[in-house]
């Protein structure tokens, strides 16, 4: 079964808002939990994009991480000062 670790939360940046994460999260799970759906907006026609099959087959949860853009957030682990942008192309 899955359990979240005991330690304390850590802080990472999403769009510059503060989000907190725990041991064990993905990126993803974090921003879900925080309320924030959309990582990315589709080039043609801006459509939002989010955390979907979170096990990093779709693509659809892709974000800028640290300035490396297309970066799937469900199959990165959360961390303390971790900065995550949307991506918008």
């Amino acid at each position: 079964m899955f359990r979240r670790g005991v330690a304390e939360p850590w802080t990472l940046l999403f769009d510059g808002r503060q989000v907190r994460a725990r041991e064990g999260d993905s990126v993803a799970s974090a921003l879900l939990a925080a309320g924030i759906t959309v990582t990315r907006r589709t080039p043609v026609s801006g459509a939002p994009r989010a955390p979907w099959c979170m096990m990093g087959a779709c693509f659809d949860c892709v974000a800028i991480v640290d300035g490396h853009r297309g970066t799937r957030t469900c199959m990165t682990p959360a961390r303390e000062g971790l900065r995550v942008d949307t991506q918008r192309d």
